[in-house]
């Protein structure tokens, strides 16, 4: 995953740039936190000075003297990162699109990374003024991903099967072996069922609490609309079954959002995040300025590390025993041998091993994704102020935690991100799964009423 970073240099009255892979930005702290309290988290980087001069910065310099410029060999990195700003900030302007429509007559010319930026940045931006445009380039482009992302810009223009037919016609001529490479044999299911999955009813979601209650780990869950403008909201189920409450005993929720700044489909690097089964493997806590100090929950997905790390049981409390053939976590001798397909289904009860959407996370490591996890914000949610997920704001696939920081102290004030991490951390334990969920696609957030009444009948069954 790549990403804009901004660094403010001491001593300097400027915001300077530094850009580079986000991979390469993202070095996280494995230990596990102790409950932390929200004013002890501090970064100078949400001071209203820097935010000020972070946003002139990306306005006139990053993209507007970038788009203004002429476009080749020396400039074309430049051209890429403003590509990234705009996909991560939602920035539309006149400039953009004359940048936009720069890059489109010199497509054949530029390198893969400025493509794919490019390609993300238009359907992050501009979700039906370059149709045209793009089935120019789908005509020629010979890089699966890159056809991809132009198929599914068209497909989000017209979904109707005359175009379906059209878009598969065009991908079976240019890969013959399309099945066998995993991002267009997911754009194939993609284009046939995507419509018809968000009408398909979800499994009995009470059912799901009382399966993994016998499960012996934590599992988080994060419950979303399909359309993912609007915000979800997470839960926490604890080993023995019950769920995390307040003092007065009310169930503890907490807003998400998991929508990526292009909002792609799930299996393209860099889309937003998948549905299905993630392993928390730990609290970290980023030294990327834009997710900032709060505590995270580190996850990955199916492929992304060994089968040990993933399936590995949770770690066993003191005088207790683990269930039987399951050793603790702290027992070496842990090897997971076995069909991994049917061991990430059996983490979901019968019924719900056959709902396909569960498995978006299984093709989305597959096809290469990494680096998801559950985190908090330092962005200015000033950006996104028309957005249907205002205050919340979007990242590169994560699952997105509101933050709101004081703009003169530089301390957090409202942080749903660290309620999560200390309600996870509440009880013994740092490791479990996070399961995301679509749950319908009613144009909304998902609602406290609607999470508190699958919890309800869980404990009423």
């Amino acid at each position: 995953m790549r990403r804009i970073e901004y660094y403010v240099k001491s001593g300097k009255s400027r915001v300077s740039q530094v850009c580079c892979l986000l991979a390469a930005l993202l070095f996280f702290q494995q230990t596990c936190l102790a409950q932390l309290k929200r004013e002890d988290i501090y970064t100078d980087f949400v001071l209203y000075q820097k935010r000020t001069l972070l946003e002139k910065d990306l306005r006139d310099r990053v993209t507007g003297a970038v788009f203004s410029a002429p476009l080749d060999s020396n400039t074309e990195y430049k051209y890429e990162l403003a590509c990234q700003a705009v996909t991560q900030f939602l920035l539309v302007s006149p400039l953009t699109a004359r940048g936009f429509d720069k890059l489109f007559s010199q497509y054949d010319s530029l390198q893969y990374d400025t493509k794919r930026a490019f390609l993300e940045a238009v359907y992050a931006a501009y979700p039906e003024k370059y149709r045209a445009s793009m089935q120019t380039v789908l005509a020629r482009e010979t890089d699966p991903k890159l056809f991809a992302i132009c198929a599914l810009y068209l497909y989000r223009t017209d979904t109707t099967m005359e175009n379906v037919n059209f878009l598969k016609i065009r991908m079976v001529e240019r890969f013959p072996g399309y099945d066998s490479l995993v991002v267009l044999d997911e754009l194939t299911k993609y284009l046939g069922d995507h419509t018809a999955s968000t009408r398909r009813k979800t499994p009995d979601i009470p059912k799901l609490f009382g399966y993994r209650q016998n499960s012996g780990q934590k599992t988080v869950y994060s419950f979303q609309r399909w359309d993912r403008d609007y915000p979800g909201l997470a839960i926490v189920q604890n080993a023995d079954g019950s769920f995390a409450k307040d003092a007065e005993g009310r169930l503890q929720v907490f807003e998400q959002l998991a929508r990526s700044g292009s909002d792609l489909p799930c299996f393209i690097s860099n889309g937003s995040t998948p549905q299905g089964i993630f392993r928390i493997t730990g609290i970290g806590v980023s030294r990327n300025h834009f997710i900032g100090p709060t505590p995270n929950l580190q996850l990955i997905m199916p492929f992304e590390e060994s089968w040990d790390h993933y399936f590995r049981p949770a770690s066993v409390p003191p005088n207790s025993m683990p269930p039987a053939g399951h050793p603790g976590e702290d027992d070496s001798d842990f090897h997971f041998s076995g069909d991994t397909l049917l061991a990430y289904q059996s983490l979901l009860p019968p019924s719900w091993r056959t709902y396909t959407p569960m498995m978006e996370a299984w093709f989305a490591g597959k096809a290469g994704r990494t680096g998801i996890i559950a985190h908090g914000t330092t962005l200015d949610p000033e950006f996104f102020r028309d957005r249907p997920f205002y205050p919340l704001t979007p990242t590169e696939g994560c699952l997105c935690a509101e933050e709101r920081w004081n703009p003169t102290t530089g301390h957090l004030l409202v942080s749903e991100q660290l309620n999560l991490v200390n309600a996870f951390n509440s009880t013994p334990g740092d490791t479990g799964y996070l399961f995301v969920i679509d749950v319908d696609d009613q144009r909304k957030p998902v609602s406290r009423a609607e999470v508190e009444g699958w919890v309800k009948k869980y404990e009423q069954r």
